[in-house]
Formats: structure tokens, C-alpha cells, sequence
């Protein structure tokens, strides 16, 4: 693999106000697609990037974009690397990642003191960034959650199904609790039309503005598109192999949207 050359670092910005969370509350709604596309298109973008693996207990990131990476989180909790040290080029997207370990499901039952002090250090690196996103686990645990303290917008990736809908809810509902007016976007993945998209959109928000009284925004839907599920069996990104299919143009205009009110507020 050819080694890219770094780019110049920009000048220090506000804590974390670049470092972007994909969250779902649900498992299977394309949120680990949704996170590498979307850092795929921020680099497009000419976007420095990077994408941090924070499923600590099921990190499948690598496996969906083919890398094999010789350091990964594990080395970085068990204190013999630096988190700095642990960043991987994805020279095809033109980007950095931070992998987790695949299908170890050990990492999941980290204190949270340490995840803390991971999250710090994210934010300190961030600071080297053009844009961070955090790959999210799915559910609404308090480890999951942690990672959202320190970032300047959190991304809610849901579908029109009900249980998605359901988990989607219960996340904002925490977050919400924990850190009152966080800015969290919703994006509509999996959508059948965007007009489809909007109404499974405002089914969420209804709920939210009556029992939460808060208005996430919509950030963007992600129409279906048979070419993501090709993309993703061969470990390959979609931005690649695909880049003027539906869900490849869809997902671009959200970053654009992401880079032109500089991702947090």
C-alpha cells in the first residue's frame, strides 16, 4: 500500500466541535456503512478526516472496508500504544481510521473512567482534523452514550421500522437527559423515496417535540439502493465502486451540508 502523505495540520478550533457521532440505538440500520461513507465523502470534500471505531465490542468497521490493520484499539486500552499510534491510512478513500479489534467482545466491559479518558484523547487528536466520526456501537448503554459528551453534533441513523424508530427515540431521549440541548441530526437510511424518508422522519420528530419538547432537525435520507449491499459483500467503499448511484449522491450531500455550517454549532 503506497503511503499517503499527511496533510498540514489546520489550526486549533474549538474542543471536539469537529468530532461528529454516528449513533442508532438499533443494530442493523446501516450505521457503520453510513459512518464510512460519510467520512469517504467528507475526504471528497477536501475534508481531513478520520474515522474512529468506537463499537468497542463488536467493531466490524475494518472487516466492511477490507483493511487488516496492525494496530487497533485494543493495544491502545491496554496502554502499549499511544492513540496517535494506532491511526490506519485508508489511502482509497483518502482517509484516516482508527480501528477497533473485530468480534471482541471484551472490549465491551471497559470501565468508564477509561472510555473517558479514551474519549479525551479523541478529542485532543481531533484537533489535527478536519472532521472526526465516531462509528458508534449500536444500543444506548452508558459506554456507548460517553463518546457523545465531548463531540459538537451527534448523528441518529434510523429506518421506518418500528423497533428502529423505538431505539432511535430512547437514544435521543438519554442524551438528551445527560447533556440537555445536545445537537443531534437525523438521518433516514434504507428509505423507499425521500418523500418516504420525510415521513418516517416526522413520525420520530412528533414523538420527540411531545414528550421530549425538543426539534432534532433532519439531516438527510439515504434512499435503498441494491448497490450498498454489493459495496459492503465485496469490502469495498460505495464512493468507489459506485459513486453516482442514489445512495452515493444522498449520503455526499449531507457532508456537504456537515462542511458548509462546519459540523456543531
Amino acid at each position: 500500500m503506497t503511503e499517503r502523505t499527511p496533510a498540514p495540520r489546520p489550526p486549533a478550533r474549538t474542543k471536539g466541535r469537529n468530532m461528529v457521532a454516528v449513533a442508532s440505538g438499533k443494530g442493523g440500520v446501516g450505521k457503520t456503512w453510513f459512518a464510512i461513507t460519510l467520512t469517504h465523502s467528507l475526504a471528497k470534500l477536501d475534508q481531513r478526516a478520520l474515522l474512529f471505531d468506537a463499537d468497542l465490542g463488536l467493531a466490524n468497521m475494518d472487516i466492511q472496508l477490507g483493511l487488516m490493520p496492525k494496530q487497533d484499539l485494543s493495544s491502545v486500552l491496554a496502554g502499549r500504544l499511544t492513540l496517535n499510534q494506532a491511526i490506519a491510512p485508508f489511502d482509497e478513500g483518502g482517509f484516516d481510521v482508527i480501528a477497533g479489534r473485530s468480534g471482541s467482545g471484551s472490549l465491551a466491559n471497559i470501565p468508564t473512567s477509561r472510555i473517558q479518558v479514551l474519549s479525551d484523547d479523541l478529542t485532543l487528536l481531533a484537533a489535527t482534523y478536519d472532521k472526526v466520526v465516531l462509528d458508534l456501537g449500536a444500543g444506548v448503554e452508558q459506554t456507548v452514550r460517553q463518546f457523545t459528551r465531548n463531540v459538537g453534533r451527534c448523528i441518529v441513523v434510523t429506518t421506518d421500522e418500528p423497533t428502529a424508530l423505538t431505539d432511535a427515540y430512547a437514544f435521543i431521549k438519554l442524551t438528551n437527559m445527560e447533556r440537555p440541548g445536545p445537537d443531534i441530526r437525523v438521518v433516514v437510511n434504507m428509505a423507499n423515496s425521500t418523500r418516504e424518508g420525510e415521513r418516517t422522519y416526522n413520525t420520530l420528530l412528533k414523538a420527540c417535540e411531545g414528550f421530549l419538547k425538543i426539534s432534532p432537525p433532519l439531516l438527510g435520507v439515504v434512499r435503498r439502493d441494491a448497490k450498498v449491499r454489493e459495496t459492503i459483500r465485496s469490502q469495498s467503499p460505495l464512493l468507489t465502486r459506485f459513486p453516482n448511484c442514489e445512495a452515493a449522491t444522498d449520503v455526499e450531500a449531507i457532508a456537504a451540508t456537515l462542511t458548509s455550517d462546519n459540523g456543531g454549532r
